[in-house]
């Protein structure tokens, strides 16, 4: 999935009159990123002073499930979706949503979010599930109308977590008796598996143009096997197939994750914050994978292994992913400065903390973890607060989006 088609050729010209008014509407990536960093920067100091007991008084509303339905079903979701609008706009040249049809569907994703938080329980359930379908639609519609056949697997991967979605609020209202975790646990492998997807198509090329003289080594028949194994753990996973089963699956698809991050260069990213940041991101992946397969047997808790695959893999691409195409769709150069630096930074340690508080790795008092959650907040504060400007502004070198 290349970033860089995201923004199609186009001499610079004058902007339309709605585009020089609304900046914001131009394109999904600018309010579903700013929409994304806040969710990520104001749900977990919320539900850290209610876990440390400072908030006895929602504690109905803002417990363990509410923060993981809201990590996943809010904040990534809404990074997803300004994504894929943006790089379908590039691989087809059909608009996705802009102006009123975006921003009517960032008013829902923020009506999920309040209705989740003061909302009677099935009134919250259907708000917020409706999102996901009605951002995927017209995602569909475009790939249809182009013929691009090719990006289909990208809304079904959609459905899926709208599919957990459902589940997870068919268990919270009582309907099903199954765990609140599983359905999250699910939708967190479904993202995995898109940002694998993503990261086989793109890093080999941002490698090769970012780091000059480098030259990764690509394999698809590799990749595809990598896909095949990680796709296979996570259904072991879900569907509580035995250890002996799940473990080696996913031990088999870390060795890959890492095989293949070898084979394109990682040592040679070292010295380029946007290029680092996706390969030890996406290097997150691999220790999760290891992580599940020691609960699988009951030596790790799942928390660890969840927590690497949030944390560490989804957050850091998120932050990797969202600082680089929003420069380059704003019209900038692709060069981090100090505010990249700290935003990678932070996420790489609230990602080595948390996994260190779910193996045990903690004080009493939760001070590690304590420790993830203030660098967790800080590198997506450090976005929204660096960001902003360029999301709101029209693009300096005045094309399109």
């Amino acid at each position: 999935m290349s970033l860089q088609p995201i923004e199609e050729p186009q001499a610079p010209g004058a902007l339309a009159p709605w585009q020089a008014r609304h900046p914001l509407w131009r394109l999904g990536f600018r309010p579903f990123y700013l929409a994304g960093a806040l969710c990520a920067a104001l749900a977990l100091p919320l539900w850290m002073l209610q876990y440390f007991g400072g908030w006895p008084a929602l504690a109905a509303r803002i417990n363990v499930g509410w923060h993981m339905h809201e990590m996943v079903f809010g904040m990534a979701a809404a990074v997803v979706i300004g994504f894929l609008y943006t790089a379908a706009r590039a691989w087809t040249g059909v608009w996705t949503p802009v102006r009123g049809a975006l921003a009517a569907l960032v008013l829902l994703w923020c009506a999920g979010r309040l209705a989740m938080l003061v909302a009677p329980a099935p009134l919250a359930a259907v708000v917020d599930w409706l999102f996901l379908p009605l951002a995927a639609w017209p995602l569909l519609q475009v790939l249809r109308q182009a013929g691009n056949r090719r990006n289909y697997f990208l809304v079904v991967l959609l459905g899926l977590m709208a599919l957990a979605n459902g589940l997870y609020h068919a268990i919270a209202l009582g309907w099903l008796a199954l765990p609140a975790a599983l359905p999250v646990q699910a939708a967190i492998l479904v993202i995995v598996l898109m940002e694998s997807a993503i990261a086989t198509r793109v890093l080999p090329m941002f490698t090769r143009n970012g780091a000059p003289g480098t030259t990764p080594l690509v394999e698809p028949r590799l990749d595809r096997l990598a896909l095949g194994l990680l796709a296979a753990a996570a259904l072991a996973w879900v569907f509580g197939a035995p250890a002996w089963l799940m473990a080696p699956l996913a031990l088999a698809a870390a060795l890959l994750v890492l095989l293949r991050l070898w084979r394109w260069k990682i040592h040679r990213t070292l010295g380029v914050p946007l290029l680092w940041i996706l390969h030890f991101s996406y290097a997150w992946v691999a220790l999760g994978l290891v992580l599940l397969a020691l609960a699988g047997f009951g030596m790790v808790s799942a928390s660890a292994a969840f927590h690497a695959l949030t944390v560490g893999s989804m957050g850091g691409l998120i932050l990797g992913m969202i600082t680089r195409t929003t420069l380059g769709h704003t019209g900038r150069p692709l060069v981090a400065g100090r505010s990249e630096r700290a935003i990678f930074v932070l996420i790489q340690l609230a990602a080595l903390t948390r996994v260190a508080a779910a193996l045990g790795w903690d004080s009493a008092h939760g001070a590690v973890l304590l420790v993830s959650a203030v660098c967790w907040t800080l590198a997506f504060l450090r976005y929204v607060f660096a960001y902003w400007p360029y999301l709101s502004s029209p693009r300096i070198d005045g094309k399109e989006g």
